[in-house]
């Protein structure tokens, strides 16, 4: 893998002190000033300075001071926000209770992918606490390169809105279908990318639950992005356990199958098999029985090919390791991938920094390219209930608090005075 050059300061850095410096220029009031110097000064805004902190862990501490800045950022003037502040231009993604929209804020121009959920549905099938559970992991202040940002998040009699990153390179699932297999340095590096976002969430206590191909996005630079927040279980440290059985069929580990309590390492039997499908084009176990396939699951060996690679070898099977306690990463977490001589060719702070050349780059020609989303979902009308024409702000018992704007783009959003 290549190096490219150096960039001095990341987008989520230069953001911050744009955005304090144009306060303090256009002469906002005081009030305004003093928060955006509270939030440029804080630790929050510190952390970009040097990521790799977040994957050592923090302390309570600072745990609790991200949270308060986190909160206060919740509570900013949000009502303004509303449907009618978007142009919905394609449809781009499909779930449960909902779509996903790309869509263009009608002031500024900027491009989302616009998640709409609806209530009546939400509530039905009693979902209310994964919807609040992945709006509370968003806002968590997730500043990392490999995960997918929120920007707002707002609600209206009907619906729940979360308008996030548009990343336009296409599902990994999507690139798998495509191409059936990629060349192991490309499942290496988009594995290495994987980790680093998993160690970083479990440095936050949360689990992810849900990695699977169809929730691991590329960018326009063909970098990783995680995205579908919903599974995530928060409060959960390294050597913690959960009960909670869900999760995608294919990519459960055993633990999970039997209804046996669990970790976080359950994340890394979910990276072993996203590896070993983008190597081998099928998950590991799988079989069209559901019956046959968690039977495999629980109790087939794992077959890997002749003249695999040691590293290739050891690496799998430390991750796809039955005995929790034997599997790769359950003690020491993403320290003991790092160690492992499969990654040895990469430099972990570069791969941080995204200065490593991803092999595949996605043939995007403008911010709002729809090329690499499947037409399934393009070619489907933009639903007209999407663009309710009420006030946003619509409280619900069900979601109380659910909106949001991330304080940069809200001091942007503000008229001089």
């Amino acid at each position: 893998m290549t190096i490219t050059q150096e960039r001095p300061m990341t987008y989520a850095k230069m953001r911050g002190l744009v955005s304090y410096f144009s306060a303090l220029l256009k002469g906002k009031k005081a009030r305004l000033s003093d928060f955006l110097h509270k939030l440029v000064s804080s630790q929050q805004l510190c952390q970009h300075l040097d990521p790799q902190k977040n994957l050592r862990g923090r302390s309570r501490l600072r745990r609790e001071e991200e949270e308060k800045g986190t909160a206060s950022s919740a509570h900013t003037e949000t009502s303004q926000m509303k449907p009618a502040d978007f142009d919905y231009l394609k449809v781009i993604g499909k779930g449960s209770f909902g779509k996903v929209l790309l869509a263009k804020h009608r002031k500024h121009g900027g491009y989302y992918a616009v998640k709409v959920l609806q209530k009546q549905m939400i509530v039905k099938r009693k979902e209310q606490r994964h919807v609040m559970v992945e709006r509370s992991v968003l806002l968590k202040g997730l500043q990392h390169p490999f995960l997918v940002g929120l920007h707002f998040s707002f609600q209206t009699p009907n619906m729940l809105y979360f308008v996030l990153d548009y990343i336009n390179g296409g599902e990994l699932f999507y690139h798998l279908q495509r191409e059936g297999s990629f060349p192991e340095p490309r499942a290496a590096f988009y594995a290495a990318e994987m980790a680093m976002a998993l160690g970083y969430l479990h440095s936050l206590d949360i689990v992810y639950r849900d990695l699977k191909p169809e929730n691991i996005l590329l960018d326009s630079e063909g970098h990783v992005m995680l995205t579908d927040f919903g599974l995530c279980k928060e409060g959960v440290a390294i050597g913690g356990v959960m009960h909670t059985f869900c999760g995608t069929p294919e990519y459960l580990a055993p633990e999970v199958l039997q209804g046996q309590p669990y970790s976080p390492a359950v994340d890394w039997w979910g990276l072993g098999t996203v590896l070993f499908e983008m190597l081998y084009g099928l998950p590991p176990f799988y079989s069209r029985s559901k019956a046959e396939m968690f039977e495999n699951m629980l109790h087939a060996p794992l077959q890997l090919r002749t003249g695999v690679p040691q590293a290739t070898r050891t690496l799998l099977e430390g991750l796809l390791e039955r005995d929790v306690s034997k599997r790769l990463g359950e003690s020491r977490d993403l320290v003991e991938l790092q160690e492992h001589p499969f990654f040895a060719p990469l430099n972990w702070d570069d791969l941080l920094a995204r200065k490593v050349r991803p092999l595949f780059i996605p043939k995007v020609t403008s911010p709002c390219d729809v090329s690499y989303i499947d037409p399934e979902f393009t070619l489907q009308t933009v639903p007209s209930s999407v663009s309710e024409r009420c006030q946003a702000g619509a409280t619900s018992e069900a979601f109380p608090g659910f909106s949001f704007m991330n304080p940069a783009e809200y001091v942007a959003s503000q008229p001089v005075s």
